[in-house]
């Protein structure tokens, strides 16, 4: 019990100094704002800053969606179609998050494609994303990671993602379930035969 509580406060903590973050960096731009400055209006140590976010661009690019995802796509039933699945797994994980989630989350969508450092951050950590992904769509399929379909099935539905991350910060009405799902399964009608 003390561990579950223990793991709840630094839950907290990291959300609580992300948060900070993302408001200084819209109040006065990222390039402007200092860990130093983010540390003081969270009221934590800035080796506290540090202890859950290595860099600065972590304050922004990181976020603990991914094993959401993957776990979520894992649990699909193994005849459903990859696409399917994934299509699937993303509907239950965005409709999951909190409005105030959703919101940070465009947030830091906006400042990714506004800051160049963070667009490379992002970049690599989109990688980490894609491989991790493949793996589980090659485990689910019994294919290997490099299978071509896998790849290709892989990269395709990145392009998807990174295509509406830039329509939605331009959009902020737009509902991002709904989106993803429509292009997903625009996608999923054209590898209809990749079954």
């Amino acid at each position: 019990m003390a561990s579950g509580l223990r793991e709840r406060k630094k839950a907290r903590t990291r959300a609580l100094i992300q948060a900070t973050a993302l408001r200084l960096f819209r109040e006065r731009g990222y390039e402007a704002t200092t860990v130093e400055q983010i540390a003081r209006a969270a009221e934590v140590a800035h080796t506290t800053v540090f202890r859950y976010f290595p860099t600065k661009e972590d304050l922004v690019v990181s976020d603990d969606y991914d094993p959401v995802l993957f776990e979520a796509l894992r649990t699909r039933p193994p005849d459903v179609p990859p696409l399917r699945a994934l299509r699937d797994a993303m509907r239950a994980t965005l409709e999951a998050l909190p409005p105030d989630d959703l919101a940070a989350a465009r947030d830091r969508a906006v400042l990714i494609l506004d800051v160049p450092a963070l667009r490379g951050a992002a970049f690599g950590n989109l990688f980490t994303t894609m491989r991790t992904l493949g793996d589980v769509l090659a485990e689910r399929t019994g294919r290997a990671p490099d299978d071509r379909a896998v790849r290709t099935l892989t990269g395709a539905v990145f392009g998807v993602f990174l295509e509406l991350m830039v329509r939605w910060t331009g959009d902020p009405s737009m509902n991002l379930p709904d989106a993803v799902d429509e292009a997903l399964a625009t996608l999923e009608s054209g590898l209809a035969s990749w079954t």
